[in-house]
C-alpha cells in the first residue's frame, strides 16, 4: 500500500514539506545552530473549534537526530499551543519501524496512542 501512496517517497516528502511550510494556516518554527544551519523544524495547525493543536509535521536533519532537537521543537510547540488556548495536542505518525523514534519521542512527551482502525485495499 505504501508504494501506491508514495511511489517515490523522496518526491512525496519534498512536496509535503513545501506544502506544510507555506500553508497560511500553519505556524512553523525552525531550529538553527550558531552558524545559521537549519537543524529541523516543527509545523503546528490550530483547530480552534475543538480546542486542539496539531503537530502537523516535525523533522530533524538526520545528521542532528538523537540530540534532543525534536524534543525541544515539540516542547516549544506544545507550550505555544497551550498559550494559544488549546486544551488538547495531537500528532500522527506511521506505525512502521522507521517511525519508531518519533513514536518514542511522542510517548516520552506524554502523548498516548488513540486506537483507530483505518482499512485500505489496493484495487487492480
Amino acid at each position: 500500500m505504501y508504494r501506491s501512496f508514495y511511489p517515490d517517497w523522496r518526491v512525496s516528502q519534498l512536496h509535503a514539506v513545501e506544502e506544510v511550510c507555506t500553508a497560511a494556516d500553519n505556524k512553523v518554527w525552525v531550529a538553527i545552530d550558531n552558524s545559521g544551519a537549519i537543524l529541523g523544524f516543527v509545523a503546528v495547525k490550530l483547530h480552534s473549534e475543538s480546542s486542539m493543536g496539531e503537530i502537523y509535521m516535525v523533522a530533524v536533519d538526520p545528521d542532528y537526530q538523537r540530540q534532543g532537537i525534536g524534543t525541544a521543537l515539540m516542547e516549544f510547540a506544545l507550550d505555544w499551543m497551550q498559550v494559544a488556548g488549546m486544551s488538547v495536542a495531537m500528532v500522527e505518525t506511521g506505525g512502521d519501524p522507521g517511525h519508531a523514534p518519533a513514536r518514542c519521542t511522542y510517548e516520552k512527551l506524554g502523548f498516548r496512542l488513540f486506537p483507530v482502525a483505518r482499512y485500505f485495499k489496493k484495487l487492480g
